[in-house]
């Protein structure tokens, strides 16, 4: 906090000034309020996310049109999705550590703007080798307004918000996804597969110039906030603490990595999400095909079903899961790991369920229950990663983070793909997801005993003297 902040004696105020953003007056702030600044900056960013996963997955639910002009099979089809995801994974890192220093709200617009312009380049598309060559591409940039925009999330929302604020942002990502392959496969049969990419720009446009209306708050704000809403014992307090934009010396990628890595709770949430994406990717990936292949839908139908099961349990899953994240965070040890934790585990046995029904109807069922199961771990598990990471490596913190989800979600549609071909069923090819999510279950429900510790350790660092160091 900055010399010019008024900080009034009684520390149990219930209103108190923070000067948020650079030049600007300070702002005032009610104590216990989970979106001090409103919940704007989540909606933004939500929209964000939503016009990637809409986009992306256009193709899922146009795949089955597309490889039937162009001839190619499912191995080459999941090799579009795992080849823009590792290209993405090639620029994360860079983006984090831009993320940790540059202007976020101008970088994610940048970001989103480049995405239409490369989206128009899918529906130009002449053949598999162009339509690849425009995926690697939009699949280099997708990911990139990840690490700034969690960044902006964690400043603009203590720890009481971030539940909902991030599960805003995972409900429009994840929700995006049955969204667009809604969209594809009806786009697909009923006017042509390359009309969805052209749509899809706009909005893009759209969303990059709402972004900018977002002004840039300083590092560390949300934790800030969070020390004056729990009063932490052994915290710096804000008489105590500068304003958390250090001048420490820089430390290389490497270091920053190593020290990230060291955290044990994020170590758990990031293995235990990466599996959730390697499951999720593959099932919305496939699942519009595999509709059609075994009940005999359509692709609009056989993409309507997918996505509308999907859509219904990310929704509800998000929506529950952030609330009780947050009602309780702070108060029952390890919460949002254990609630986390728990949710992976019914994802997982409803997805079991999904993968042996043999009937259309429960099958249907047990696949938005898994989906719901899936969305309450996302919503927790992403709010604790930005717990447990102080606010000067937030940005690589969640790059390191979407870095290893992408990789993960990336091998789900190849390597379901792959088993299809060897088998010559999907549904057999789906069951390959069931034993890693297990293991998750077992690596995010440990993270519970060191939880805490590592959060309260992140918020101490955020708000700690720049004279300390990082």
């Amino acid at each position: 906090m900055t010399a010019s902040d008024k900080v009034p004696e009684d520390q149990t105020a219930e209103f108190r000034e923070f000067t948020v953003f650079p030049g600007r007056p300070a702002e005032r702030v009610r104590r216990g309020d989970p979106a001090p600044f409103g919940w704007w900056p989540a909606v933004c960013i939500a929209l964000v996310a939503a016009v990637d996963r809409i986009e992306y997955n256009l193709l899922a639910g146009a795949l089955p049109k597309i490889q039937e002009e162009f001839g190619f099979g499912d191995a080459a089809a999941g090799g579009i999705a795992t080849a823009g995801s590792i290209a993405a994974v090639v620029l994360l890192l860079p983006a984090g550590r831009l993320a940790d220093r540059a202007h976020r709200t101008k970088t994610v617009a940048a970001v989103v703007a480049v995405w239409a312009v490369l989206t128009v380049g899918t529906g130009l598309a002449a053949g598999y080798a162009t339509l690849f060559a425009v995926r690697v591409l939009l699949g280099a940039a997708g990911q990139l307004y990840n690490p700034p925009a969690s960044s902006l999330l964690a400043d603009f929302h203590p720890g009481s918000g971030r539940g909902r604020a991030f599960g805003f942002e995972r409900m429009a990502y994840f929700g995006g996804l049955p969204i667009g392959v809604i969209a594809g496969g009806a786009l697909a049969e009923y006017v042509g597969w390359r009309v969805g990419f052209f749509l899809v720009a706009l909005p893009g446009i759209v969303v990059a110039l709402l972004v900018l209306t977002l002004r840039e708050p300083l590092r560390g704000t949300g934790d800030r906030l969070t020390v004056w809403y729990q009063q932490e014992p052994g915290v710096p307090t804000e008489e105590e603490a500068r304003t958390p934009e250090s001048s420490a010396p820089e430390s290389s990628t490497r270091q920053q990595i190593g020290e990230l890595l060291a955290i044990p709770t994020l170590r758990s949430v990031v293995a235990g999400l990466s599996i959730v994406f390697f499951g999720l990717g593959g099932l919305f990936y496939w699942m519009p095909s595999f509709y059609d292949r075994k009940f005999g839908l359509g692709e609009a139908d056989a993409a309507a079903v997918a996505g509308g099961a999907g859509l219904v349990g990310i929704v509800a899953g998000i929506i529950l899961g952030s609330r009780l994240g947050d009602r309780h965070h702070g108060i029952r040890p390890g919460w949002r790991i254990t609630l986390g934790g728990f949710g992976l585990v019914l994802g997982t046995c409803a997805l079991a369920g999904a993968v042996a029904s043999p009937s259309l109807a429960p099958q249907v069922a047990c696949f938005a229950l898994a989906n719901f199961g899936f969305a309450v771990a996302l919503a927790n598990l992403t709010a604790a990663n930005a717990d447990v990471v102080a606010a000067q490596r937030r940005g690589l913190g969640f790059a390191v983070l979407q870095m290893v989800m992408s990789l993960a979600g990336s091998l789900g549609p190849w390597l379901i793909g792959m088993v299809s071909d060897a088998t010559g069923s999907l549904g057999t090819a789906f069951a390959v997801v069931l034993g890693p999510l297990a293991v998750g279950c077992v690596v995010v429900l440990r993270a519970r005993s060191t939880y805490d510790a590592d959060a309260s350790r992140a918020l101490a660092r955020s708000v700690a003297n720049d004279s300390e160091g990082k």
